[in-house]
């Protein structure tokens, strides 16, 4: 049903119940819808510290709408500009849209973004992109009756709608697929990838534990992705803040038989995989808070999955067309075999990444979802 607001106010977000307001909407917003999966609430309350780990490349604003006294919306606008040097744009990102279906509001948030932009010198906005691709991006479009992953944020099917009536257009969409094993199994299909991976004289790298993984292969894991994501939308470069935030999170969840690293005979780095296990439920009643009875759920999520969530992959230019990346499906069959896991999601895949479009094919797939990012370039307010 579509609010009656007659009246908005938006307010930049200051103080610290203006922030709390700006963290807690979303949950309440959401707080009965099943598919909604929280971020973690700890790192969200990050994103307002002066040594936020993106405070070294980026500027950020956040807005709080108001409308007789109660919260009806708020977004972020953030100044990325590693992207815009890697690029050479002048763009502004918006994240953290949530609003009540109301064109008003939608209209006074982006309004407000979009000024920011101008005091800035920039010219577009696009979104919902955040801080890096390693945060949540992309507005759903397609798939609302389906959970989200942990890396996903959820929003209501009027979202798009309100987007559009400010002016956006589509940018990019990605999709999303569930994938399980082929109804039959591939011998043939596994045998070729191990052929591969003889011809090309490569091996999988091994580690005792999450630590001497990160030791072993860390530096080289960090340029690989570098290297692979340079040209994909949204992406930029690893800062070292950016390295420690990822490590740190490897070792809170990273199973390393959910993770392959291949090597040439050189011990190089050419291609990596890994997946998570899927913590969504695990998160999903304390509202992302750590709560004791989270931590045991997030346990068990971590050490008997049975759904995982595509994180990375990655292979290095020279080997991308050597059909390196059937031995990671392969492997991931593999896994999904031994494991008894029920399927695996692939997370965002963007549409005209036909390279890893096509490795999905091999299994049986189902495309449940697909996100869009929107672009807007601003006109010139003459004074």
């Amino acid at each position: 049903m579509i609010m009656i607001i007659e009246s908005v106010e938006v307010k930049e977000v200051r103080t610290h119940k203006q922030q709390k307001q700006f963290l807690d909407f979303p949950l309440e917003m959401y707080k009965d819808n099943p598919y909604f999966v929280p971020p973690l609430y700890g790192y969200e309350k990050k994103i307002f510290r002066k040594d936020f780990v993106y405070n070294d490349t980026c500027e950020a604003c956040y807005y709080n709408a108001y409308s007789n006294g109660r919260m009806v919306g708020r977004i972020s606008g953030i100044l990325q500009k590693a992207a815009n040097e890697k690029n050479g744009e002048r763009r502004i990102r918006f994240t953290r849209f949530d609003a009540a279906d109301s064109e008003l509001v939608a209209k006074a948030l982006f309004d407000a973004v979009e000024n920011w932009a101008r005091e800035k010198g920039m010219d577009t906005v696009c979104g919902p992109l955040g801080f890096s691709d390693l945060e949540r991006e992309g507005l759903l479009v397609e798939g609302f009756d389906q959970l989200s992953t942990f890396e996903e944020q959820y929003n209501a099917e009027y979202y798009g709608r309100l987007i559009e009536s400010c002016g956006y257009k589509k940018e990019v969409d990605w999709l999303e697929s569930k994938i399980y094993l082929p109804e039959v199994r591939n011998e043939g299909f596994e045998k070729t990838a191990d052929y591969i991976m003889k011809r090309y004289n490569l091996h999988f790298g091994e580690a005792k534990s999450t630590r001497d993984f990160i030791n072993r292969y860390g530096d080289a894991f960090f340029e690989l992705l570098d290297v692979a994501y340079k040209d994909i939308y949204g992406t930029v470069p690893f800062t070292p803040g950016m390295k420690k935030m990822m490590i740190d999170n490897f070792m809170l969840i990273i199973d390393l038989k959910h993770v392959a690293v291949i090597l040439d005979e050189n011990d190089r780095l050419v291609c990596l995989g890994i997946c998570f296990p899927s913590i969504a439920k695990a998160v999903q009643k304390s509202k992302g808070h750590l709560t004791p009875a989270a931590l045991v759920r997030l346990l068990k999520a971590i050490k008997k999955p049975k759904i995982i969530d595509l994180g990375l992959i990655a292979v290095d230019p020279e080997y991308a067309n050597r059909g390196i990346g059937s031995c990671i499906s392969a492997g991931l069959m593999r896994m999904l075999r031994e494991d008894g896991l029920e399927y695996a999601e692939t997370n965002l895949n963007l549409e005209n990444n036909y390279a890893i479009l096509n490795q999905w094919k091999r299994f049986k797939q189902v495309q449940h979802k697909r996100r869009r990012s929107y672009v807007k370039h601003l006109e010139v307010i003459s004074e």
